[in-house]
């Protein structure tokens, strides 16, 4: 059997398109070779499933001129918390502006739509919708609190010596600005209730829906992920704070089963007590039946440090 000549190395790594071979000096014959796969008409990919996604989906873009990954791929790439029905699933979004026809290809679900400039990047080579625009794109799908989740991710503020940046993703004013180029979208009602639910700190979604089933429960907003002294030098951070009552609210991931970061939670613990502070913890298990056990807790907490509900 014939041994097919060896693909240049920036088309050996991840999918290219047929026009991208040719160029390259590859003959149509190499191209038709089984050894490659052909995922969709004019694309060609050398290891199948093996590329980083903004790769894999880079090609499908350059077919289509014009486009640029969107809705439920560019949630993923992006890495957007929340829950967006679709997203797990092996569709790649592409997305036009409407003067041009919807993209058709095997695999692929077009959209069209109007794009201002500022709306598409580059990401690792690859055009995709900005975060603030697949944030409201990707609005239509979701609930209001799953799209508050997302909210809260693009507004929090970042810890530089954790995530090599020291700037939110987006602004609030960003956001609103998204909602105003954009009226009459389908989805914009519930991204305006989220943004008007959204605040900054909130460091995971778990956080974000904690906060709403409290408020939703008739309790008051809590302060989040605010700095809060308990005594000389000793200064802490609840994921959820009220300060006056004196009461803080922790949740706990699977992280916190790690035995250094449970002497961590004791001595963190030891502190809000020093100071007079009932501290809840909450973990997975109180969040179920729409955080029933997490709302009473926090419930009782509030009531022992004097808060009188109305």
């Amino acid at each position: 059997m014939r041994i097919p000549k060896e693909l240049p190395r920036h088309l050996s790594r991840a999918p290219f398109t047929w026009q991208e071979a040719l160029d390259a000096g590859i003959s149509r014959q190499r191209l038709r070779h089984r050894g490659l796969d052909a995922p969709s008409r004019g694309i060609r990919s050398p290891h199948p499933g093996e590329a980083e996604l903004p790769q894999a989906i880079r090609p499908y873009t350059v077919v289509t001129p014009f486009s640029a990954a969107s809705h439920a791929t560019a949630f993923v790439i992006w890495g957007f918390p929340g829950f967006l029905p679709g997203s797990n699933e092996p569709t790649i979004h592409i997305s036009r502006p409407d003067t041009m026809a919807i993209p058709r290809r095997k695999g692929v679900q077009g959209h069209v739509g109007q794009f201002f400039e500022d709306e598409i990047t580059n990401h690792n080579g690859l055009l995709i919708t900005t975060r603030a625009r697949t944030w409201l794109d990707c609005a239509r799908k979701m609930a209001i609190d799953e799209i508050t989740v997302v909210a809260d991710h693009l507004l929090r503020r970042p810890r530089p010596h954790l995530e090599g940046r020291s700037e939110p993703f987006c602004s609030r004013d960003d956001l609103e600005e998204m909602l105003d180029r954009h009226k009459g979208t389908p989805g914009i009602r519930k991204a305006r209730l989220a943004l008007e639910q959204a605040r900054v700190g909130a460091d995971s979604a778990p956080e974000t829906k904690l906060r709403l089933a409290l408020e939703r429960a008739g309790l008051p907003e809590p302060e989040v992920n605010q700095p809060t002294e308990l005594g000389f030098g000793v200064v802490r951070q609840p994921d959820l704070g009220y300060r006056s009552e004196r009461v803080g609210v922790e949740y706990e991931g699977e992280g916190h089963s790690d035995p250094a970061q449970i002497v961590r939670d004791i001595e963190r613990e030891e502190d809000y007590s020093r100071a007079g502070w009932t501290l809840v913890r909450i973990s997975k298990r109180h969040m179920r039946n729409d955080a029933g056990a997490a709302v009473a807790k926090v419930r009782a907490a509030l009531i022992d440090h004097g808060w009188a509900e109305k």
